[in-house]
């Protein structure tokens, strides 16, 4: 048995010490010989090294060999303005319940609903009680008592009668002029008339009905050519607007945009909710805005020139709090590798971010499929 363990292991040695020689023999030396076999014994031995060579680097850096479908973007220096988004109602201060200033029967209404008029127009007249007649009567004392007074003046001014009866007659003519003038006025509130231009949206009453001032007046009035969207701010933002501030005002029921301007900012900050009053201006070209309407208010408060911005999507965080986007390396055409960058980000909107640092006008950037992908993958675009 002894001699069998020792015979084994003298051919063992045997073999291991031929199999150093082959791999210490070089691979020209063997070409040089021209043995066949050695040849594909180095071949064999050459192979299996490789094969393990291969297996070690798939474990090493099998991220790297992994591929993704992703697509890009090269980013551009561009201008980038942050808004502020509020809702706002839209609103006119030239919508009015007209009120009859005088109590009556409406003996005359003139306009009917969806007719424009001007301001100072004549949509109606109530009945005076008669002030007419007592018009007419005080016109005629005020004419009487006017050629009264021409006469006495012109007897005063050449000194033909008294200082008293001149002063009586000036007095009489004076006060029959005013008593005209008070009744003229009291008249003139028989007659409805437009405060302003505009159109007639509703009448509530018809001809010869007894009208009085109510809280359903008699017909209503608005102006659509004056609008304007009214909303609150908060305080924050007091030192960023201002009478002129460009605004985009989209209405939701009508599916459009149209630029507006800031025309007043309130002084007071309201406590209970710490925000101020502002009004926007609305073009209405097309009478398509109508009072308390919804309207979204975009308002920029910051903008930047030349500035660098992403998706806000292709953003992300790792487990430190830092940003951090993808990039594209080697690129070739249509393949390239993954980078992992760290950004610095500023203000978003419209679903952009501003980059401060971290990125270059050029760079390329992965926009889809940034939750597959990590650092060093190959990618195909």
């Amino acid at each position: 048995m002894s001699k069998k363990i020792l015979l084994i292991t003298i051919i063992s040695l045997s073999i291991l010490s031929c199999s150093k020689k082959e791999n210490a023999t070089t691979v020209d030396e063997l070409i040089k010989a021209g043995n066949v076999k050695d040849l594909q014994t180095k071949k064999g031995l050459i192979q299996a090294d490789l094969a393990k060579i291969d297996e070690a680097l798939s474990k090493l850096v099998e991220v790297k060999n992994q591929e993704a479908l992703v697509s890009v973007l090269s980013v551009k220096d561009t201008t980038f303005s942050h808004y502020l988004e509020i809702q706002g109602s839209v609103n006119t201060k030239e919508n009015i319940l007209v009120q009859p200033e005088f109590s009556g029967n409406l003996t005359s209404l003139t306009v009917k609903a969806g007719q424009r008029v001007s301001k100072g127009q004549i949509l109606g007249r109530v009945d005076d009680a008669g002030m007419s007649q007592q018009l007419a009567s005080l016109e005629n004392q005020y004419a009487l008592a006017k050629t009264s007074f021409e006469r006495q003046k012109n007897l005063w001014d050449k000194k033909i009668g008294s200082e008293i009866q001149f002063l009586q007659a000036q007095t009489q003519m004076i006060s029959a002029q005013k008593a005209v003038a008070q009744m003229r006025a009291q008249v003139s509130k028989t007659l409805i008339r437009a405060p302003f231009s505009g159109t007639i949206d509703e009448v509530f009453v018809e001809k010869g009905q007894i009208v009085a001032p109510s809280p359903q007046g008699l017909m209503r009035i608005v102006n659509l050519s004056n609008m304007y969207v009214s909303t609150s701010v908060p305080e924050t933002y007091i030192g960023k607007l201002k009478v002129g501030t460009v605004v985009d005002v989209f209405l939701t029921s009508l599916g459009k945009t149209y630029k507006g301007k800031v025309r007043q900012v309130g002084n007071f900050i309201n406590p209970n909710n710490r925000s101020f009053g502002i009004e926007v201006s609305v073009p209405n070209p097309e009478n398509l805005l109508r009072p308390n309407q919804v309207a979204k208010l975009k308002i920029i408060d910051y903008t930047s020139k030349n500035a660098i911005v992403v998706p806000t999507n292709v953003v992300q965080e790792d487990g430190t709090g830092n940003k951090f986007v993808f990039t594209v390396t080697n690129s070739n055409g249509k393949t390239g590798t993954a980078k992992k960058v760290l950004v610095k980000i500023g203000k978003s909107s419209d679903n952009v971010t501003e980059i401060l640092s971290g990125l270059s006008a050029n760079d390329i950037i992965v926009t889809e499929g940034v939750n597959s992908i990590a650092d060093g993958m190959k990618l195909n675009f």
